[in-house]
């Protein structure tokens, strides 16, 4: 098992993962019908870096990383998971979300933030306040679910610059 920097030709296995979440409408903003040449565009093109988790080479997760906010606000990163429900309770979220935090350090960013993290995707919301990330923000019944209706959207943010600690108070305000 390994985490590598993705190459534009490792999107014929990073679509079909992306289509399944994408299309199943749970837990991204994005149109449900999305197209191959959207889904690269999102995924591949437009990010800093995007990062698969192999297998013998076959990829079983992935995410991009991306400057969350031009100017004065880009040293703070947003980033994406993704991991095939073939390979869902593996660890591979986890796995990535650290990985993402260390290249986010290495590439300059002092901090990490989701911005519209479902609030009924409880797996994502206790994995990521687990890994130290503090829900800083609801949108009252910003996403829409397929089945559970208008719920509500978390914004969550942790630190990541190595030194004096943020305080979630300092970050809310």
């Amino acid at each position: 098992m390994s985490i590598r920097e993705a190459t534009r030709d490792d999107f014929e296995q990073i679509w079909p993962i992306v289509h399944e979440i994408v299309a199943a409408g749970e837990t991204y903003g994005y149109p449900r019908d999305i197209t191959q040449e959207q889904a690269l565009n999102l995924w591949i093109e437009v990010p800093r870096k995007t990062y698969v988790f192999e297998e013998n080479g076959q990829v079983l997760g992935t995410y991009y990383i991306r400057t969350n906010q031009l100017g004065p606000g880009d040293h703070v990163c947003n980033c994406g998971y993704m991991v095939s429900s073939a390979a869902r309770g593996r660890g591979i979220a986890t796995a990535m979300c650290e990985h993402s935090q260390e290249i986010a350090r290495e590439i300059g960013y002092k901090a990490m933030q989701f911005n519209f993290v479902a609030s009924t995707n409880e797996g994502a919301v206790m994995l990521w306040k687990k890994l130290g990330f503090t829900t800083v923000g609801r949108l009252p019944k910003a996403f829409r679910h397929p089945s559970k209706g208008y719920v509500d959207a978390l914004v969550m943010y942790k630190w990541l610059a190595r030194g004096p600690h943020v305080s979630v108070d300092a970050v809310a305000s």
